[in-house]
């Protein structure tokens, strides 16, 4: 049951992921060119009257790589914070490093899994796992856990009918996927 829990927990990581922006969605959508902040305030964002309930996008712009030193490593939420590291916009990675500590769950989009046949899978993508920037992340903000984003590679309905339908491959794939997390993102290899 364990297993299936975390398998399910997998999925729906993989499944809110699917509304992540790359660098050139962000741009079509942006008319103007904004001349943007990138000066540390003294000030956070409370303070600066940027924590709105209607955010507007040239503020976003504008201020988005404007931050207070002073409180780098505070909280000021006390709920789960999932942040998604992408290769295509490396400026994720730096975030991560300097804003660790207000996140709960950093979750690198490194691995695919594709079904070879029944009970058999295939993990790609572990070149891309970066021991040394999780290590990094690691020492800056210490109850971080860092949780892969795992992309059903090529999967079809059917192949998702099969693997869930079995509980002989449900048990497989969550094994595999457990070890792979273990190994890899826990640092036990």
């Amino acid at each position: 049951m364990r297993l299936l829990s975390t398998l399910l927990f997998l999925i729906m990581i993989c499944w809110l992921a699917e509304g992540t922006l790359s660098k050139t969605d962000a741009k079509k959508g942006a008319s103007k060119k904004l001349e943007e902040k990138a000066l540390h305030s003294d000030k956070n964002v409370q303070n600066r009257g940027l924590v709105v309930v209607d955010p507007k996008a040239k503020d976003i712009i504008l201020e988005h790589k404007s931050y207070c030193f002073k409180e780098i490593k505070e909280r000021h939420f006390s709920g789960d914070v999932l942040g998604y590291v992408t290769p295509w916009n490396s400026h994720g990675y730096d975030i991560a490093k300097i804003f660790g500590n207000k996140f709960t769950l950093i979750s690198p989009v490194w691995l695919q899994v594709k079904r070879r046949g029944k009970e058999r899978f295939q993990f790609t993508g572990l070149h891309d796992a970066d021991q040394g920037w999780m290590k990094d992340v690691r020492k800056n903000s210490k109850n971080i856990k860092i949780v892969p984003r795992i992309l059903f590679d090529g999967w079809t309905y059917q192949d998702f009918e099969s693997v869930f339908g079995s509980e002989d491959e449900i048990e497989e794939l969550s094994n595999n996927m457990v070890l792979l997390a273990k190994c890899y993102y826990l640092g036990i290899y």
